[in-house]
């Protein structure tokens, strides 16, 4: 019999590494009790949001909400939106959920696997109204940037996700990468700059001023925030 051709196994560059840390009693026990409430596993499925939310509302997703403080605010002052967190570091998850359970937040559902993966499998299309990416790994080495996570195939992606008219709201303190994700986003079909001057915006209300962001104004470091409006169907 001959010798089956061997294919070569291409392994997906991922925009993150995992850098786990340890987690507090406090962390540990959140994830524990309160993930059967607030966690949403990973598999394969698409998900049913109005079954998994118990009602239909306006839907936000945001990738890396790190210890999640400017997510819990926001779905704080919106009790009216249902929000998606996704943070592969558990530290930062467990932080959340603890925090939810203390505020009494309940538009709040947590996710801690690769962001990609979830939207591919599980996020329906044409489901979000807004996605959030604030201060991702900007990956500052050249030889590095193909680990960010803002590529043509990554907006394509978000396009399919997006309801029409929804949004991609993306911030980052490393001018490098903000020139980098407009360039991406200016190129990609199916969206709009919303920005007056086809660059960036001023911070809208809508997103928290993080202490990491108020720590680098007081340094005089730059936020660039862009958003794109998906403008087809």
């Amino acid at each position: 019999m001959a010798e089956l051709e061997k294919k070569p196994f291409l392994r997906r560059i991922r925009s993150f590494v995992r850098r786990e840390g340890r987690l507090t009693p406090g962390q540990q026990r959140a994830l524990d009790e309160l993930w059967p409430r607030f966690g949403i596993d990973h598999d394969e499925k698409q998900l049913d949001l109005d079954a998994i939310f118990g009602r239909s509302a306006p839907r936000i997703l945001e990738i890396g909400f790190g210890n999640g403080a400017s997510l819990l605010k926001m779905a704080q002052d919106n009790p009216d939106k249902d929000y998606i967190g996704i943070e592969v570091h558990r530290p930062g998850a467990g932080n959340l959920l603890h925090n939810i359970e203390r505020e009494g937040v309940t538009n709040i559902r947590v996710m801690t696997d690769d962001a990609v993966d979830i939207l591919k499998q599980q996020i329906p299309d044409a489901s979000l109204d807004l996605v959030q990416l604030f201060f991702p790994d900007p990956w500052h080495k050249k030889k590095h940037h193909k680990r960010r996570i803002v590529q043509p195939e990554f907006a394509r992606l978000l396009r399919k996700k997006l309801k029409p008219g929804g949004h991609f709201h993306m911030a980052t303190d490393w001018q490098d990468y903000a020139e980098h994700m407009l360039k991406v986003m200016n190129a990609a079909e199916g969206f709009r700059n919303t920005s007056a001057t086809d660059d960036y915006i001023e911070r809208p209300d809508s997103r928290p001023l993080t202490k990491f962001e108020q720590r680098g104004h007081r340094l005089g470091h730059g936020v660039w925030d862009l958003v794109f409006e998906k403008i087809d169907a």
